[in-house]
């Protein structure tokens, strides 16, 4: 037999010789090595215990002669594959040797865990020449704690003998063996696929979330009443205004000192404080701030100070003080309540009140109606007037600046003018002037049909409840009689509803629009203090799933439900009605007249104004029967659509007001009024023609 490490004949099979028994052979854990392989093992582990497992041990020297005798020669063992595995630096075990020496200088052993070595030690073969090769090597480290997978790179030897069945691997750290590091890597594979699609998900769900709280949030209106908001001026600083508010604190004490002094006789301090208080009250004038105060105003504090110190060592009673106070307070809350009843009561009489140039203007128009001939023309694209297939639009209005600003504005955004036919309808007093508007500057492609709602000869106390009830005794008096109730006592939610706008027919006709153009199929509804900014054609598209009425729902906040327009406390409307049901506006209303025909809508509005006659349901105006009439008949449109609040409210979101396709100035503060809000007032007048003739005529200007 030939032995495979030499290529010599091999004797019959001899007994396993003891430990270091002969110079033909070493014997290593019941295995022979080759000189190569016994200097690498050596070089790593120096006080490598060689022997035949009995408890003694041979000294290092006589191992290292030993290996130097037989360096040349063949190496037997009796079990070389069992030997092999073993030797392999224990690659399939889980412990190395390592070495201690006693007082004699012989070698014993120990195991110690492959985990407790360092994962940078690497076996070389001191031996061999092929240095220059890359070694075998195989990292493994802990990839919960690196966040590395495992690594293992190979050099296969040129040799195929060499890489078979003899070679020592002795690059192999690992306890583990080639299958199980391949499921561990593969393992780790999958925790890192599973890592990267939970984190993948993550991100979506974070995504979605996103676009889930931004489409809601479109919902909401941002604006809060009173707007507590650090950028505003009261919060630049906390002091911002110190001085001034000390100065109102120390006139008031002052003024209750005097009091006192004057009940006690201390004429002297009384007439000192008197004085402090006005020079202080001439300091602060009209500041309302520190920096617009007088630059004497802090030394009139000063001096204050000093007499309300006089006057608080002398006169200082807690209950005497307190007693002042309180008369003070309770003076002082009746003022403000009486203030703001003739504060309601002026607003109410400037909203009504036709300033002088727009009174001005219908009356040159009217003039020059009748004086040039123009009540002789005859209307154009008749045949436009009761085509279903344009864009027809309702506008009621006896405000002629009013009424050509919306339809400068609708015509300038829309995409088709040609195709949008305007029917303005107003009173007797204004229909000239209204005609003659429109005759000299009408609209670029657009067809305008003006007509007096005195020729609406089917429109009467009959078949009309609104005029039956203005025909009533007790509704004239409650209106038109000077013995009511003085107005200033009945506060400003009375004063509102005393408006002759909300009496005018022309306000309830949008409650007859079928009867108006029977032959229309759906009609845009467009009040006069609106400015259009967007085209509105695509309104005719919009599906209202069979309702009657689109319009934007105004329910955002708690004011706009339908118990802060009906009384329900009245068992007909808590029977009928839900309180907590969303309001909506008028000012921008897409009608469909087929359903309104089937529906009988009319008859709806006409039996709830008969029962409110003695307005126990309501009060008077049209947004309350509105609500009533189209009851579970509305469709909302989109927020976008529709921007209300520019005639009362200063603190709206202006990229709402910029961004909507109408904007509505519902309220008292109409932009042609000198009442109006001056930030919103330029969004209607850059549609007012000023250098028109008529307008420089009456003094209308910017």
């Amino acid at each position: 037999m030939t032995c495979r490490f030499c290529n010599k004949e091999k004797g019959p099979k001899k007994k396993k010789k003891q430990e270091g028994g002969g110079n033909d052979h070493v014997v290593v854990m019941n295995r022979k090595f080759r000189n190569s392989e016994i200097e690498a093992i050596l070089s790593l582990f120096p006080l490598l215990y060689i022997g035949n497992g009995s408890s003694s041990a041979c000294p290092l020297h006589l191992i290292v002669e030993e290996i130097s005798v037989n360096i040349n020669r063949c190496v037997i063992a009796s079990n070389a594959k069992t030997a092999r595995k073993k030797v392999y630096l224990l690659s399939l075990e889980p412990a190395l040797f390592q070495m201690k020496s006693n007082n004699l200088g012989a070698v014993r052993s120990s195991r110690v865990k492959m985990g407790d070595l360092s994962a940078s030690w690497v076996l070389e073969n001191p031996v061999d020449g092929r240095h220059d090769h890359p070694k075998s090597f195989q990292m493994v480290e802990d990839p919960f704690q690196s966040g590395m997978t495992f690594e293992e790179k190979t050099e296969h030897p040129p040799d195929d003998h060499q890489a078979g069945v003899g070679e020592l691997p002795y690059s192999r750290l690992s306890s583990m063996s080639p299958v199980k590091l391949k499921r561990r890597e593969m393992r780790q594979e999958r925790r890192n696929l599973r890592t990267a699609e939970l984190i993948g998900k993550d991100k979506e769900a974070n995504n979605q979330m996103a676009a889930a709280a931004i489409e809601r949030s479109k919902g909401f209106d941002p604006i809060v009443k009173g707007k507590y908001s650090i950028w505003r001026s009261d919060y630049e600083s906390p002091n911002s205004d110190s001085t001034l508010k000390l100065m109102l604190d120390q006139i008031i004490m002052a003024k209750a000192y005097a009091n006192i002094a004057k009940s006690k006789n201390e004429s002297n301090l009384y007439n000192s404080l008197m004085k402090h208080s006005k020079l202080s009250q001439h300091a602060i004038g009209e500041a309302s701030s520190d920096v617009e105060l007088h630059s004497s105003a802090l030394n009139r504090a000063k001096a204050m100070g000093r007499v309300l110190s006089i006057a608080k060592d002398k006169l200082y009673d807690c209950l005497t003080v307190e007693r002042k106070l309180r008369a003070m307070l309770q003076s002082t809350e009746e003022n403000v309540s009486d203030l703001k009843k003739k504060s309601a009561f002026l607003t109410q009489l400037a909203a009504k009140t036709v300033p002088k140039p727009l009174h001005c203007l219908p009356l040159q128009l009217a003039s020059d109606y009748f004086l040039l001939g123009y009540h002789s023309r005859e209307d154009v694209n008749k045949e436009k007037l009761q085509d279903p297939s344009l864009y027809h639009y309702a506008i009621f209005s006896d405000n002629v600046l009013a009424t050509s600003v919306v339809v400068n504005s609708t015509v300038l955004h829309a995409k088709e003018p040609n195709k949008h036919v305007f029917h303005v309808v107003t009173d007797k007093l204004n229909y000239a002037a209204m005609r003659m508007w429109f005759l000299v500057n009408p609209p670029v492609g657009a067809t305008i049909q003006v007509e007096n709602i005195d020729d609406f000869k089917w429109l009467n106390s009959s078949s009309c409840s609104v005029l039956r009830q203005l025909e009533s005794a007790r509704l004239q008096e409650y209106y038109f009689k000077a013995n009511h109730p003085s107005s200033l006592s009945l506060g400003s939610d009375h004063l509102k509803y005393r408006n002759p706008k909300y009496l005018s027919l022309l306000n309830h006709l949008r409650f007859y629009l079928p009867d108006v153009y029977p032959k229309l199929d759906k009609i845009l509804f467009l009040d006069d203090d609106i400015v259009v900014q967007k085209d509105l054609t695509p309104l005719w598209s919009v599906d209202l799933q069979g309702m009657v009425n689109g319009a934007v729902e105004t329910c955002k906040e708690s004011f706009h439900r339908y118990d802060k327009y009906l009384n329900f406390s009245n068992p007909i409307i808590y029977a009928n009605f839900d309180p907590n049901a969303c309001g909506w506006a008028f000012g921008m209303n897409i009608f469909d007249l087929k359903e309104w025909r089937k529906r009988n809508i009319t008859g709806i509005y006409h039996r709830w104004q008969d029962m409110n006659e003695d307005r126990t349901l309501w009060k008077l105006g049209t947004l309350p029967p509105g609500l009533i009439t189209f009851y579970n008949l509305t469709h909302p449109l989109d927020r976008g659509w529709h921007a209300l609040g520019l005639g009362y409210d200063p603190a709206l979101n202006q990229t709402a007001i910029e961004n909507a396709a109408v904007i509505h100035y519902n309220g008292n503060y109409k932009p042609w009024l000198d009442l109006a809000i001056s930030k919103y007032k330029a969004y209607w007048s850059k549609y007012v023609m000023f250098d028109n003739p008529y307008l420089r005529l009456c003094s209308i200007s910017e």
